[in-house]
């Protein structure tokens, strides 16, 4: 099988911006502007860079238009700083979310959903199949489930139902994530987040730590915004379970989840997909919480074979509730 092992962007900064809900958004597109258009959503802390550039372009060369954009308080789109409203520091919504107490936010995920439909709005766009990564596969289910009509397929990538009863991170994971970086000399801070990639990574598909730390390296470049991070993490945190919604939402489904993720474990994958209606559910073997390249292709096959119509979806009742 082929491998997607097409850098990152070096720093320079290619990306479009766009007003959208009261935000400017960053952007970019692969693809013809006539295409079915597919938007890529992406995870906590990271930029529209998560979406490899060689996966864009296969994905567009499906026929599609493909668009990928850094979420509010990311990479090139608007940082908040500290406007709105007080919140919490992450150890003391940690404790709350374990507690069951409401976490106080700067933002909430249906903030963002909304920022994904108005960046459709303002590019001109009716209608979209979406594509979320962790996070950016909770933003995309709310998204299709308040506002149907603007999603025509949903696919979540390495996401949760946020199902209370749902098993967390590892802790020696979650004690990592909330580790920060000795400084923010670039070369500190890609070496402190590629051992971080190394441990939630794919064990059997995963990059070495030099690949990381390159890799990581450009998108620190391009931008860093620790402070964006821990606010987005705050909204992952309080936001309430989405399962009621999931079963509402019709659109056809894709579910890909690694049987090996530390940090969202595979049981989050399995329920996700129980509660969608009309999903194909596919659980990779060796897969932990990131993109491999190798696997990159089959998910390109995967996606495009849903979005243009040739995906064999269905119920998922062989799936087990353990």
């Amino acid at each position: 099988m082929t491998e997607f092992l097409a850098p990152a962007l070096d720093g320079a900064d290619f990306s479009d911006r766009v007003e959208a809900n009261g935000l400017e958004l960053a952007y970019e597109q692969f693809g013809r502007d006539e295409d079915p258009v597919l938007l890529l959503i992406m995870g906590l802390g990271t930029q529209l860079t998560g979406w490899p550039d060689a996966f864009c372009r296969a994905l567009a060369d499906t026929g599609l238009r493909v668009i990928r954009f850094d979420n509010r308080d990311i990479g090139l789109s608007s940082q908040l700083g500290s406007r709105g409203p007080r919140y919490d520091g992450a150890r003391s919504a940690f404790i709350k979310s374990l507690l069951g107490r409401r976490i106080r936010t700067a933002y909430t995920l249906d903030d963002m959903a909304a920022d994904t439909v108005a960046l459709m709005d303002a590019l001109g766009i009716e209608q979209a199949h979406l594509v979320g990564a962790s996070m950016g596969g909770m933003i995309a289910q709310l998204v299709a489930g308040h506002y149907p009509q603007r999603v025509l397929t949903l696919t979540s990538i390495m996401s949760t139902s946020g199902a209370r009863r749902l098993p967390r991170g590892r802790l020696k994971v979650l004690l990592r994530l909330a580790k920060a970086p000795k400084n923010k000399d670039p070369d500190t801070v890609a070496r402190h987040m590629a051992k971080t990639m190394r441990m939630i990574g794919s064990p059997d598909y995963g990059r070495t730590l030099e690949d990381w730390t390159s890799e990581i390296r450009r998108n620190v470049k391009r931008s860093y915004r620790p402070a964006g991070t821990r606010r987005q993490m705050l909204a992952v945190m309080a936001a309430p379970s989405r399962v009621e919604m999931l079963g509402q939402i019709t659109q056809p489904a894709l579910v890909i989840h690694g049987k090996a993720d530390p940090l969202l474990p595979v049981k989050n994958g399995r329920d996700t997909a129980r509660h969608l209606p009309n999903v194909r559910y596919e659980e990779v073997e060796g897969m932990g919480h990131d993109l491999p390249p190798r696997l990159l292709p089959l998910f390109v096959e995967w996606i495009a074979e849903l979005v243009h119509g040739d995906s064999d979806a269905g119920t998922v009742d062989s799936l087990q509730a353990d």
